[in-house]
């Protein structure tokens, strides 16, 4: 793409023509001024507001585009901004020369150069603009009664509810330090309620898209007379304007300024904690002044000690709901058991354990560090154990695995950390092969240990390490367990 700059205005190219230029070589892109008596088009309205996407993403003519520039409703930026010889993807942050290429553009008549960083979204380029509105935001409205739960807080989620509630209507960045199970969900619900009453544009964003589909459904039936926008990849709802959005934390990177509050569900999981471009992302995403809340089990070290020596502001949620203490595993040397694989074998204890959870009809997850190995071991226990499955991230079957779990037509799922979080089985014990393996983070093993005792019903659930050789993440992954634990019987949220 090329444009003519006349009159203050941008002109969008279908041709090239001898004063056209690239818009990453235009020094400051203008903005004419919003035009009140222009009858914008709703529908590009509700495609716009809060995004940033390439014209490619827009079903709407070239010459439709044009008038609504022309008229101040649309925003044109810098898909690709140079800092002197330096490059910057506008879109996803990235400034790695490596993630930088070039190719010959029938689109500007140049060899231009392009973003491969998130080429998924669509290739962003030096000719390329990110579109975006400028012009009122739609009126969505709120029901005279947004929030239908009649569930009641116990008395830890009511203190970080409360304080959700306050980061939202005043803006505040604050973290939600709730262990697993502690019923994080339900503590958003005030905030929501609030923010969209105060007619505020909230998002749930989270790493993992199964936790995107397990959140979709409760808070759907929390809030069923606002439209629910669930966006991950393949999501119809991709285009849906919503007061309320949960999304994956990649899906955040088609916004831009849309967002009064975000909340950021499973803040230390994986990717968002590798990806530099997500929480680039997550930035983006909110409006100059907003809310933003953190949620986590399992904050890192330096928030951590930013909490305890006061730099961060944060609430602790140190029980679970049905007052019961969180299960505090246990460490079993289980030999090389890398070895035992390699001949066909699986550690003696290890077949022990599966086998009283099978005697007793109690399911079980095992949790391997690489799949190979976990695939192995699923060879040797079909040998005896006929109900049995892995999986793992690239399973095309994995959410019909799941669900069979929770139906209990599986007795024994073999994983990866692909299930250390974000899915919960009501009456289930937990095992780690080889919980030494660099995998297995602090963070990954709490909330590995999370996924047992989490139902009222079924509060008790054994945890167990089979290693060889206890890590620093393993002791520090139990001793956090231990230490919440105690915090919930100081504040009398755990019943002895």
């Amino acid at each position: 793409m090329r444009f003519l700059l006349k009159d203050g205005r941008l002109t969008f190219q279908k041709s090239f023509s001898k004063d056209s230029q690239r818009i990453s070589e235009i020094p400051d892109i203008p903005q004419p001024p919003l035009n009140p008596n222009f009858p914008f088009d709703p529908k590009l309205q509700l495609f716009l507001t809060g995004k940033q996407l390439l014209l490619d993403d827009l079903p709407f003519s070239l010459a439709e585009i044009q008038a609504h520039y022309d008229n101040g409703y649309i925003t044109c930026r810098k898909g690709i901004e140079y800092d002197g010889k330096k490059l910057l993807c506008a879109r996803c942050g990235n400034q790695e020369p490596h993630w930088f290429a070039t190719f010959p553009c029938a689109r500007c008549g140049e060899i231009c150069r392009y973003c491969r960083h998130c080429l998924m979204m669509g290739r962003i380029s030096e000719c390329t603009p990110l579109i975006g509105w400028n012009g009122p935001v739609p009126d969505t409205g709120s029901p005279q009664n947004i929030l239908d739960w009649q569930g009641a807080l116990s008395e830890g989620q009511l203190e970080a509810s409360n304080r959700v509630t306050e980061a939202i209507l005043q803006e505040k960045e604050w973290l939600i330090w709730a262990v697993c199970g502690a019923g994080k969900t339900e503590v958003l619900f005030a905030g929501i309620e609030a923010g969209i009453a105060a007619g505020k544009r909230i998002c749930i964003a989270t790493p993992r898209t199964d936790v995107v589909l397990e959140l979709t459904p409760r808070i759907r039936a929390a809030f069923p007379k606002i439209e629910v926008a669930s966006l991950y990849g393949g999501s119809q709802d991709r285009h849906t304007y919503a007061p309320l959005t949960i999304a994956t934390t990649h899906q955040l990177l088609r916004f831009y300024h849309a967002f009064d509050a975000l909340i950021l569900d499973e803040v230390d999981a994986f990717p968002y904690t590798v990806e530099e471009s997500l929480q680039y992302a997550a930035v983006q995403a909110r409006k100059p002044e907003s809310a933003i809340v953190y949620l986590t089990a399992t904050p890192n070290v330096k928030w951590q000690k930013e909490c305890l020596s006061g730099k961060r502001a944060f609430t602790v949620i140190p029980a679970r709901f049905h007052r019961h203490p969180l299960p505090v595993p246990e460490f079993v040397w289980c030999g090389n058991w890398q070895k035992q694989l390699q001949q066909n074998k699986l550690p003696t204890n290890l077949l022990k354990w599966i086998q009283k959870r099978l005697e007793v009809g109690k399911q079980a997850l095992v949790f391997f560090p690489h799949i190979p190995l976990m695939e192995k071991a699923l060879h040797i226990l079909r040998k005896f154990v006929p109900n049995i499955e892995a999986v793992h991230a690239e399973d095309p079957e994995r959410k019909e695995k799941v669900l069979r779990m929770r139906s209990k037509e599986i007795a024994l799922l073999l994983t990866t950390t692909i299930l250390e979080r974000g899915v919960t089985f009501p009456n289930i014990d937990v095992a780690v092969v080889g919980a030494e393996d660099d995998i297995f983070s602090e963070s990954a093993l709490v909330q590995i240990a999370g996924r047992a005792g989490r139902s009222k019903d079924f509060p008790d659930g054994v945890v167990t390490f089979f290693h060889y050789g206890k890590t620093e993440a393993m002791v520090s992954a139990q001793r956090q367990i231990v230490s919440m634990n105690k915090e919930g019987v100081k504040r009398k949220l755990i019943d002895l």
